[in-house]
């Protein structure tokens, strides 16, 4: 396992101690070593990549980077004898980093991607697959360039828009410093993939430059219609616009996690005073309910409470509601 981070971690824990398989992890400086070990994530690890990557007969080597063509490109270029290259990417994530995030649970219900070439035989793929199954995520089968297509739209292009449109209001507010005072609640919400980590996300997007190019080039368009239709006050066709896309909105998937990690919200109306958010935490923790996040809302329009309380786990959502719920609290998915 080159890469004993939060990806490469949780895989680790989803083979460990699992029959015939021993994790060996791969760590470019001592410390890393003593501390995967000591962790327990792997069996054991190594400062060698000749002795982490002996290339036996047979050997699957996969990845779990979010584009697929261009180290596709590169496999089908160095194509071994007798092992074989199949892409991955597990399309679930966290907003927490390394291998102290790791966890087991990580690609639970996820999707898996899969884009083996043609010159992969089935016993390969199918012996990935296999492995795989320990992560309990769902397996999906992609041709590279397909897969790059889909997550250049669902989730790289939603990044540019997500990080144009923080940067707009950002120099708004340098005028005006109520553009930053209004923009909480909603706008916050929806710009969160914003805050990525932005030397991840520049090797992304120019993994999938030609893609992307020609996602913002559709944008672009999009934005084109909607300028003309205020410049024209052609309300029918704003109308639409909103009708169109919530139709299609409304028969996407809701609880599978997916390229951009989802939180699970509830809502409680309490009073916003001093010590009520440590109170609600320490209940929480107190029967062993991981919180992600927790804020009071003070704006209050379209939000049935004022506390919000985020989960990266659906149970650990519904644990919290009927725990709440016994303690009294109004609660509100």
């Amino acid at each position: 396992m080159i890469g004993v981070g939060l990806i490469g971690g949780s895989l680790a824990l989803c083979f460990k101690d699992k029959p015939g398989v021993t994790v060996m992890g791969y760590a470019h400086l001592p410390e890393l070593k003593d501390k995967y070990i000591a962790s327990g994530v792997v069996d054991d690890a190594t400062l060698s990549l000749e002795e982490a990557l002996p290339l036996k007969q047979g050997c699957i080597i996969t990845d779990v980077g979010s584009t697929k063509a261009s180290i596709a490109a590169c496999a089908e270029h160095v194509r071994m004898r007798d092992a074989y290259f199949i892409g991955g990417h597990p399309m679930a994530g966290s907003e927490r980093a390394g291998v102290d995030a790791a966890s087991a649970v990580l690609f639970e219900n996820a999707y898996y991607v899969l884009t083996p070439s043609e010159h992969v035989p089935e016993e390969a793929y199918d012996r990935l697959s296999d492995l795989l199954a320990y992560t309990r995520a769902q397996i999906v089968r992609v041709e590279p360039l397909l897969h790059d297509d889909i997550v250049g739209a669902i989730s790289h292009l939603p990044h540019v828009i997500a990080v144009a449109l923080v940067n707009q209001v950002r120099e708004y507010n340098e005028s005006n410093p109520l553009y930053k005072m209004l923009a909480a609640g909603g706008f916050r919400d929806i710009t969160r993939i914003a805050s990525s980590d932005a030397i991840v996300w520049r090797d992304i997007l120019l993994s999938n430059r030609e893609v992307l190019l020609g996602l913002l080039k559709d944008w672009n368009s999009q934005m084109t219609a909607f300028t003309e239709m205020l410049e024209q006050q052609n309300g029918e066709g704003i109308e639409d616009a909103f009708r169109q896309a919530r139709e299609f909105r409304s028969v996407l998937p809701e609880r599978r996690k997916g390229m951009i990690s989802s939180l699970f919200d509830l809502y409680t109306d309490v009073q916003d005073a001093p010590g009520m958010i440590g109170k609600i935490a320490t209940e929480l923790g107190a029967n062993d309910i991981n919180l992600s996040n927790m804020e009071i809302i003070e704006n209050r329009v379209d939000v049935p409470g004022i506390m919000r309380l985020s989960f990266r786990q659906e149970e650990e959502m519904e644990r919290a509601k009927t725990l709440l719920d016994s303690l009294g609290y109004q609660v509100w998915v």
